[in-house]
């Protein structure tokens, strides 16, 4: 009898999973709760993803918050994870006390401090200085069952209990209508921020993309693949001029505005996968203003 091997096992229980996503929507409340074992074989755990709010939905029935720029995290009870499963190593002092119960969040260092958390999150030897600067913004409680009204009283109890100011249940509050909404995208992105985020509150935590969470930006983004690196002409003579770039579509454009001296010299390497931020599509379907903003990280 021929065995497998452990990432051939790995990679069936990815696919099952990604399959049963796709048939049988329902049982992804299932597959929530069996979110932390998933974890612990690097198995992405299945987390709620967002689409993009559009003018006409009705708000009403939306929590909205502050879209915070900095890395997804998963508590899957006993490890911090990233959104693929992977370990984060925190300092033991960082998640000390934490509740055996999963929670959802952003490790964030503070508005306009993305590649400070990156770096930060990116070390396997914790560096203790860096993570004073960091907090792990909690918006949600992945297994609890309820709806997200439900969930957002039981996380406030949760981040009461555990008194800690690093860890930080995300501000939520309603909105009239679409103008307010606005203004108050235009007030946080002034501040420095990234965007919101629209939450419905009669939502069960489903682990797969939907209209119950939207996000909202002043740029729509988006990622997609590196596959040339174009020289530059004139001042950029030596350096790079433009990335060429894939979508998961197979539509390639190019990306020529958004980058940094040093990015020019030492680009991104080739079959990465960057963020790019556009303003809505030209007719042919091409991103319109497309530039660069970082690399896309897991």
């Amino acid at each position: 009898m021929t065995m497998l091997s452990p990432s051939l096992i790995k990679k069936a229980f990815c696919n099952v999973i990604s399959a049963l996503r796709l048939m049988v929507p329902g049982i992804l409340t299932t597959l929530v709760t069996l979110a932390p074992l998933a974890a612990a074989n690097d198995i992405p755990p299945a987390l709620m993803l967002a689409n993009s709010y559009r003018p006409g939905i009705n708000l009403a029935g939306y929590w909205v918050s502050e879209k915070m720029d900095g890395t997804r995290g998963y508590w899957d009870g006993e490890k911090l994870l990233t959104r693929r499963g992977q370990q984060i190593f925190a300092p033991a002092w960082f998640t000390a006390n934490w509740p055996k119960v999963a929670l959802d969040g952003e490790l964030w260092a503070g508005r306009e401090q993305f590649h400070h958390a990156v770096s930060t999150i990116r070390r396997q030897t914790p560096d203790d200085a860096a993570w004073r600067k960091m907090r792990f913004m909690v918006f949600d409680l992945p297994a609890h069952g309820g709806t997200f009204d439900q969930r957002l009283i039981a996380l406030q109890s949760v981040t009461a209990k555990l008194a800690v100011p690093w860890v930080v249940a995300v501000e939520q509050i309603k909105v009239d209508d679409h103008a307010a909404l606005q203004s108050m995208l235009e007030r946080i992105v002034k501040q420095g921020g990234e965007g919101l985020m629209l939450h419905r509150g009669d939502s069960l935590y489903r682990g797969y993309r939907s209209n119950d969470l939207l996000k909202v930006k002043i740029h729509e983004d988006a990622e997609a693949k590196v596959i040339a690196h174009i020289p530059g002409k004139g001042k950029y003579q030596g350096i790079l001029g433009a990335l060429q770039v894939e979508t998961p579509d197979g539509l390639r454009f190019k990306l020529g505005s958004g980058f940094t001296d040093a990015q020019r010299r030492q680009p991104p390497a080739l079959g990465s996968q960057v963020t790019y931020r556009y303003r809505g599509l030209t007719p042919g379907g091409t991103p319109r203003f497309a530039s660069f903003m970082r690399v896309y990280e897991q």
